[in-house]
Formats: C-alpha cells, structure tokens, sequence
C-alpha cells in the first residue's frame, strides 16, 4: 500500500550542517533514496531581480530582520543547504519564537514539501513538533512550527553518557506510540534520529521533522514504515549504549560494525557493548534492528512496526524511575511523633533560618563525661520527689478544706456558649482513592504516578500535567482532571483546591446513586461549581451527596518557559 511521506522539524540543533554520515548512517543506506536532481545552489527564484514584491527579499537575499508574509520576523539562520534554509524566527502577531523552513516557490522539491507539511499540520499529536503554518507568498515557501527553547535533542544527552533505563524507556515508548499514530495516518518520518528526537524541559519526549525533514532532502523509501521502525531501534540501541548501532558513526557517536549488509559479523547486543543494560530493553532494540545482517537477540519475533514496539512494550514489565538518594539527614525516621518537630526544621531551612538545635551536642569523655551524668541524674530523680510531694500536699490540702456535703459552686454560663440545636461542623471527609482523568488524551493519562501527593497534606508534593505549547491545552482537548473518590455516598459541602499559578477549575459531582465503579466518562458529571485563582474553594449553594468528585482543569498557567502546564498540591474535601 502506497504511503504518503510528510515531516516538520525544529531545527533548534544544526544537525543538518553536517549531512556527511547523517542521511546515509541513519538506516539502510542502500534503501534509502536522496533525489539526485536536488540543486547544489540556491536556485533562480520567480519575481525578477529584487525577488517578487517590494519589501520581500529573493531565497539568496535572506538574512537577520527580513519578514516573511508581513508576520514572521526571521532571527537566526539555522541551516543553509541544498536550496533551502531553516530560521529562528519571531512571529510578531502571537509575540512568540517560531521555526521557519524556506525555499524558493520554483525549487524541484518545493510542492512536495508544501504538501508535506500541510498534511502533517492535520496531525494533532503532542508527542510531535507541531507544523503552525505553511504557504508560498511572494515566490517564496515558508513552513512555520513550533520552537521549542527547553528541549534538547537526544544527540546532546548522548554526549555525557549513555540514558538510564528509565529514560530510554519512557523515550521509546513515546517515540514508538508517536510513530505508529502517524503511520496510522499514512505519514512517515524516514530521518528519525538522535537529532530529531527532543526531550523538553517537563521530561516528555517529542518528535520534529515528521514527513518535513525527508520532503526537503528529496528521501523516500520503498518501505517507510519499516525504515522508522529500524530507526527506532537504533535509537534505542543508542539511547542504551552510546554507540550508533552501523559502521559508520553519526551525532557524535562512535559506530558499531556488523549491522552493514556486507559485514559478516554479526551486531553485538547492548548488553554485550555495555554492562548493565536492561535485558528487556536490550532484546527489544535486536528486534527492531532485525534487517539486513542484524539478529535478534531471542526466538521472539522481530518488531517491523512502530505498533510493534508499543506492543511489545505494553508486555514487558513497567521500568520504575529510580529511587531518589536518601538526605543526608543522620538518624532521622519520618514517624507520627517526628512529624510536628522536623516540619517545623523543615518550614525554618525554607526561609532561609537554621533551627536552633537539630541535632544533641557530644557527650563529654572520660571520667569527668560520666560523673557528670549521675549528678545531672540525681538532681532530676530529687526534683522528681520534691515535686511530687508538693502536688500530694496540695491535693490533701483541698480535701479538708471543703465539706464532702458542700455542692461546688456553679459556673455561669452565657447562652452564646451553648451550640445551635442540630449544628453540624465542617470537617475533612476521607478521600478514599484518586486517579488522573484524561478523557480526551493519552491511554497513559497523565503523571498517574503522582496523584496521590494531591491528598498527602504536604504542600511541597503536587500532581503536574504534561506540557502544552498553547493555551486552552494547545487547542487539543477541552480539559483534564482528577476524579475523587470517597469511598461511599457522602454529604459534600465544598471542595478546597491549592495550586501553583492561577487555575481554571469546575467541581462536578457523579450522581449520588452511582456507586462501585468508577465513572469513566466526562458525561457521568454534573457540574457544581467553578472558579478562577491558585487557591479555591468551590461547592454548591447547599451540600449535595455523592460518591465520585471531578476536579476539572479548563485552562491552565503558562510558566517560564512559555508551556502551559498544571499543578495542584492539595485537595480537601469538608462535610
């Protein structure tokens, strides 16, 4: 079945500056295609000398200031190769930094690329760099997506050392699930590599240069599919081992031989190239790489589709994030009789003041450590008895005083002291369980992992969605949340929400006659309430009974790095 090749890439990395060994070391490079018709030079753009309209520059005279379609503010030059150029670019109506892709509207590749990246911008997936815009305006073609400041490209984290498994984990499986919803669609990347693949400042992982990337250097494949797929693994097999798994070494990495179709050796394991590589990890990456010379490293079937990962990865066990290291607090258990004291150390060291005493002052050695003890002993055993015997004469003191017979004297009472008939006082109900709800997203939710320090009662844990590069969640769903369980139908006064930065919140509430199971879709709420702000208190005009609580995100704060990103710290639930 024929398949259709797209891409959009965010050249924040000049990965393509240094193309010798990069087209070719990627996959098979032998199956891999390069139109050998692409210019070496810029070619003749249409529009005369001065190139098209008054105040648009031709292709060759591009450079720092120059305007694309009266909107896009060119910053930097990224890449100049091969007919076309990739900026740094200011999109001046939305006041944010974008990426632009240019080339003249008479280049041999120009409407392949157009049509590359208008199919790719159909592609609503957050695990890709996002195509914004694309269209030819005064003899020139322009692709506009998204740049992202906060990430780093595989190829750079390399460059210290090899990715934990966790990491390569969580890596693969987004790329692997991005992959096989593109292809769904029927578009490939055929350049999926260390420098194409992003990890952004919250830890999410996302693709650029989908369909985009292959459409300006002219790639095809008689199998794209199973070229990304290839890809993948090799990108794992980097990820694992910090060599690229073919002769020829690219993105800083040193090669690896057997995998090329004329080696006769066969390509060592991860495990074999590195000690104390996940095994699971290891076997995956052989089975993606199955092709032209590559064995798996077990009897199970190669991976010959991006679906093929997800799948294999949804049957190995989950690779947990590793433990954090232990404070170097000497002694110190957390229990229920510490908690008041160390909170306490712990709220003075957040304002920048040491406690008075943290830890006891040393013992004195010797024979004058020792004698002193028992005088400090003896002296607290003797305050001790003095001190109990005044407590004795004063109790024998009150007795005869006083008659048995004697009624004590009544205490005046005001009647502001006495409580209302059938008063109620609010008070905390006990949220029994909790579970992120993202109807409208990914099957993996989102951050299940940390739900619970919603309902901790620390402050300093919270819940964090993932990161969206737009508000309203980069026009993508129409919002998330977290549903509260109570364990049973109860009487729900209000709803208490702590988050960091201001919050579009509604408080909805199943039915009071929905019990056992879970409510599973948005329309099983009703809504009760909502508000604006980073502290709220939301709940009907009276209390109303329910088992299932939904607290709804709608909008979410933009942070420093100019995603959009979630954050609640506590949840309480009053009667």
């Amino acid at each position: 079945m024929a398949e259709r090749i797209t891409a959009a890439s965010t050249p924040e990395i000049s990965d393509e500056a240094r193309t010798s060994g990069d087209e070719g070391s990627m996959s098979s490079q032998n199956r891999t295609r390069t139109a050998s018709s692409a210019p070496t030079s810029p070619p003749r753009t249409t529009g005369g000398k001065g190139g098209g309209k008054a105040g648009n520059p031709s292709f060759a005279d591009l450079h720092s200031g120059h305007k694309l379609a009266k909107r896009y503010r060119l910053e930097e030059c990224i890449t100049r190769l091969d007919g076309f150029s990739s900026w740094r670019a200011v999109d001046e109506k939305l006041r944010r930094a974008v990426g632009v892709h240019v080339l003249p509207a008479d280049h041999p590749r120009g409407s392949s690329v157009l049509a590359a990246a208008r199919s790719t911008a159909l592609l609503a997936d957050a695990r890709f760099v996002h195509v914004l815009d694309a269209d030819e305006h005064s003899g020139l073609i322009h692709v506009i997506h998204e740049w992202l400041p906060d990430a780093t490209p595989i190829s750079t984290l390399l460059h210290s050392g090899a990715l934990e498994a966790h990491e390569a984990y969580e890596m693969i499986g987004q790329v692997a699930a991005g992959m096989a919803a593109a292809h769904a669609e029927g578009l490939a990347h055929l350049r999926l590599t260390p420098g194409t693949v992003l990890r952004t400042g919250a830890g999410l992982f996302r693709i650029r240069g989908l369909a985009v990337d292959a459409a300006l250097r002219g790639i095809t494949h008689e199998q794209p599919q199973r070229a990304d797929t290839e890809a993948a693994g090799a990108l794992l097999y980097a990820a694992l081992t910090q060599r690229w798994p073919y002769p020829d070494g690219a993105y800083g990495l040193q090669g690896v031989a057997g995998l090329d179709r004329n080696s006769r050796d066969t390509l060592a394991t991860p495990e074999q190239v590195r000690a104390g590589v996940h095994r699971g990890l290891s076997d995956l990456a052989m089975r993606a790489l199955v092709n032209d010379g590559a064995t798996a490293a077990s009897e199970k079937q190669p991976c010959v589709t991006a679906g093929d990962i997800v799948a294999a990865l949804s049957s190995m066990p989950r690779i947990r994030p590793p433990e954090p290291e232990p404070a170097l607090v000497g002694g110190y258990q957390r229990t229920t009789y510490q908690q008041g004291t160390y909170a306490g150390a712990q709220a003075a060291a957040a304002h920048g003041a040491l406690p008075l005493a943290t830890t006891a002052p040393p013992a004195l050695p010797g024979r004058m450590g020792a004698a002193l003890k028992w005088g400090v002993s003896a002296l607290l055993i003797a305050a001790l008895g003095l001190g109990s015997w005044q407590i004795a004469d004063a109790l024998m003191g009150s007795d005869t005083s006083s008659s048995p017979d004697s009624p004590a004297p009544p205490v005046p009472t005001s009647p502001e002291d006495d409580p209302p008939p059938n008063q109620v006082t609010d008070g905390p109900l006990t949220i029994a369980a909790i579970r992120d709800f993202d109807p409208y997203g990914r099957a993996d939710g989102q951050n299940p992992d940390a739900v619970g320090n919603v309902i901790d009662g620390d402050p300093s844990t919270s819940w964090h969605t993932r990161n969206y590069y737009g508000p309203s969640f980069a026009n993508l769903k129409p919002g998330l949340g977290l549903i509260l369980d109570l364990g049973e139908p109860q009487q729900v006064g209000s709803v208490s929400v702590d988050a960091v930065g201001e919050h579009s919140i509604q408080l909805l509430a199943a039915d009071g006659t929905t019990t056992g199971t879970m409510p599973t879709r948005f329309e099983d709420f009703s809504p009760v309430d909502e508000a604006v702000g980073a502290s709220l208190t939301l709940g009907g005009e009276e209390a109303f009974e329910s088992q299932y609580l939904l607290v709804w995100l709608t909008e979410l704060p933009m942070g420093n790095d100019g995603n959009y990103r979630g954050r609640i710290t506590n949840i309480t639930v009053s009667d």
